[in-house]
């Protein structure tokens, strides 16, 4: 009896040590959260003023990534919401909608009254009923300075045959996070795992939620046997055979006073509902046989029309106590759940170089898989010409009984190096992680993303397809030089116009000197009380604190303390009054 007590006193002590931490990073992440509300709240403003829908023909995208890319469920269309971009000073948050047109091969903006506040990291899952749906839960906001977050526990649904956004309100949902991963499974949207940050403290979860489409009700599940430990940024897709799979993702944990180990996973689960149990879920850890991508975070998830998994890019990080080095990756990896197994793939060319590579004997491998192939693999639903070592040592590939095609998975080449040059035929996507990904009619396609070239990080608006079926080459949508994209070092630089002017009125404003000016919805600054000249601080907010008050009252709604309505009617006034000192001090230069 000694033993079983020590033991059940001991995980009821890691379960009250899991809940402390967790109440410690909330309480210390909770001022800067309401500081950022005051920023919210003033691009929600912004947002007040559409009160129509408006679709205007536009040019792609900025740059971001982040962001979620969806595809209609009746429509030959993709769905674009959301993302971050930085510039090298300052952080811009989107909360734009944009629809790619397949067949026209064109971008239109949707600007429709109420969207959800800005925000990246956030989940996007489409359903099709009701002439389709597009849920969006949680992800995070950030500080112009990118020093600060605020992570969202809202949950959203566009209405695609109305478009209408419409904010759905449940309680017993899950806790503020980014980085979750949400898929829809029946009638239902099944969430899991993400990370919450602060200035000071960070922590990963684990936990499993369920919202029903039906009741607009959240449960929080609790699977059986051992699952995966909390992560951010892993696999989740659903199985041919109903059941969710996780794979991979992203830690980290405090090894001692202010360092950081971060770890990359590379286990893999499946969550499986129980016969004839209602709600009841199991975990079981499964290790698929062929080969798995290589270690790596940031990586980008699709799902196949046979129900194969797509895996794209990433970045491996190999940190040290003071440094952060990344290889990042354009590599392309199919999880099949019926076979239990990976495949890295291979395309197989131009048409023209496919007759040449039919027979005979392929060229070696650059990488560690020097084979020749006997093409001894079983025809697959997609067709993939790809290596894969078998344990015996024998090469098979994928699709139909094809030699390899000689053309390995390359290393990643230097980011230096990764400029994309204007072509149409053959050019791939450069490596990077964080990207956006979609399957439409068995093309993949894929948008932006990021890498870094030394100090610099480079954030990508280019677009890529590749056709599934005949996996033959990547077409390019649309071209980036990202040399040419635009690095501020000096703090007192001013913000790039070019990458403002898309992004504006979606969200890649922040406090300091942007979205008044540089969207479309010029003039809601100058409806706040005017800072006089030589006015302190103070002063100011002695003079206005009524305004403001009624301003952040309008927001937060009639419920709300007002100890917090105080506090973020004051950050709002801070947040102006700065924006004000920035603005003179421009123009005395």
């Amino acid at each position: 009896m000694g033993k079983k007590g020590k033991k059940e006193k001991k995980g009821r002590g890691a379960e009250k040590t899991a809940a402390k931490m967790e109440k410690k990073v909330s309480k210390r992440s909770r001022k800067e959260e309401e500081d950022l509300e005051a920023l919210i709240a003033h691009f929600q403003t912004l947002d007040a003023k559409k009160t129509q829908v408006t679709e205007t023909p536009s040019s792609p995208p900025t740059p971001r990534l982040n962001a979620s890319l969806s595809a209609h469920p009746e429509k030959d269309e993709l769905i674009l919401f959301g993302g971050e971009y930085f510039n090298g000073q300052k952080t811009f948050m989107y909360n734009e909608l944009y629809v790619y047109s397949i067949r026209k091969d064109t971008w239109t903006k949707v600007d429709i009254p109420g969207p959800p506040p800005r925000r990246c990291a956030h989940q996007a899952v489409v359903v099709p009923q009701s002439g389709g749906q597009l849920w969006v839960f949680g992800g995070e906001f950030a500080s112009p300075d990118g020093e600060q977050f605020y992570h969202y526990k809202d949950l959203w649904v566009l209405h695609l045959a109305t478009k209408t956004w419409e904010q759905i309100r449940s309680t017993g949902g899950p806790s503020g996070r980014s980085g979750h991963r949400m898929v829809a499974w029946k009638r239902q949207l099944i969430l899991f795992g993400g990370f919450h940050e602060s200035t000071r403290d960070y922590i990963y979860y684990s936990d499993v939620y369920s919202f029903s489409l039906d009741t607009f009700q959240w449960s929080k599940l609790s699977p059986s046997g051992p699952g995966p430990t909390p992560r951010s940024g892993c696999l989740m897709a659903v199985t041919l055979q109903g059941s969710i799979a996780i794979y991979g993702g992203y830690s980290k944990q405090r090894v001692k006073k202010d360092v950081d180990k971060g770890t990359q996973h590379s286990d893999m689960f499946l969550l499986k509902p129980e016969e004839g149990g209602e709600g009841k879920w199991t975990w079981a850890r499964i290790n698929p046989s062929g080969v798995k991508p290589t270690p790596r975070s940031g990586f980008s998830v699709a799902l196949a029309p046979n129900h194969q998994i797509l895996v794209f890019g990433g970045v491996c990080d190999e940190e040290e106590e003071e440094s952060l080095e990344g290889s990042f990756f354009n590599d392309l990896y199919i999880y099949d759940p019926a076979r239990s197994r990976w495949f890295a793939a291979q395309l197989k060319g131009p048409k023209s170089e496919k007759k040449k590579r039919r027979r005979g004997k392929v060229e070696e491998q650059e990488g560690a898989t020097e084979e020749e192939s006997g093409g001894t693999g079983a025809p697959e639903p997609l067709e993939v010409i790809k290596e894969v070592v078998a344990e015996d040592g024998t090469v098979i590939t994928i699709k139909q009984v094809l030699a390899p095609s000689g053309l390995p998975v390359r290393p990643p080449p230097k980011a230096e190096d990764s400029a994309l040059e204007a072509s149409s035929t053959g050019q791939e996507p450069c490596p990077r992680s964080n990207a956006m990904l979609a399957v439409k009619h068995g093309l993949l396609y894929v948008y932006g993303g990021m890498f870094e070239a030394g100090d610099r990080q480079v954030t990508l608006s280019d677009f890529y397809c590749l056709d599934l079926h005949k996996m033959e080459e990547w077409k390019t949508l649309v071209e980036m030089d990202p040399k040419s994209q635009e690095w501020l070092e000096e703090t007192d630089s001013e913000e790039d116009s070019s990458s403002d002017e898309e992004g504006a009125e979606g969200g890649d404003e922040d406090q300091e000197e942007d979205s008044p000016e540089d969207s479309a919805e010029e003039g809601a600054d100058p409806q706040h009380p005017e800072v006089a000249p030589g006015e302190q601080d103070e002063e100011y907010l002695s003079r206005t604190e009524q305004y403001w008050l009624k301003l952040a009252r309008s927001h937060m709604g009639p419920d709300a303390k007002e100890k917090k309505v105080l506090k973020v009617a004051h950050a709002m006034a801070k947040a102006f009054i700065d924006d004000a000192g920035q603005d003179m001090a421009r123009a005395q230069h």
